[in-house]
């Protein structure tokens, strides 16, 4: 027997500083800050996804084997054009780091703009035509 997923539910992102972290992706990115758990953990809500934002070295969060920041490559869909996407990036203060370019995503063709985020993740935020 074999198993098929059907979606991603969460990823963990580790970082060097969870407040700078969780207010980057809301600021630039939309995303919606949730805490949750006894320990107070830090998540960001986007569609039916979620980031769970954890500073590298927490102890009692098992992760990854290797726990680093920055080693991240992501992809966002949006409706907004590349040329609105690189507006709020720069109104925002983040450096547009290449695009717009064409690439090819799960649907087919799509025009990205690229960013990094405060640990240096590769954030892509791309548009299907």
């Amino acid at each position: 027997m074999s198993i098929a997923v059907e979606r991603i539910d969460h990823i963990v992102i580790n970082c060097r500083d969870v407040e700078a972290t969780a207010a980057w992706y809301e600021r630039v990115l939309g995303m919606a800050r949730e805490v949750f758990g006894p320990e107070r953990r830090v998540a960001l809500k986007f569609g039916q996804q979620k980031f769970n934002v954890r500073q590298t070295g927490t102890a009692n969060w098992w992760t990854a084997e290797n726990d680093v920041p920055g080693s991240l490559d992501l992809c966002f869909v949006t409706r907004q054009s590349p040329q609105e996407v690189i507006g709020h990036l720069r109104t925002c203060g983040v450096e547009v780091a290449q695009g717009p370019v064409t690439k090819t995503g799960a649907l087919g063709p799509m025009t990205s703009v690229y960013c990094r985020d405060p640990d240096g993740n590769l954030i892509e935020i791309s548009t299907y035509a």
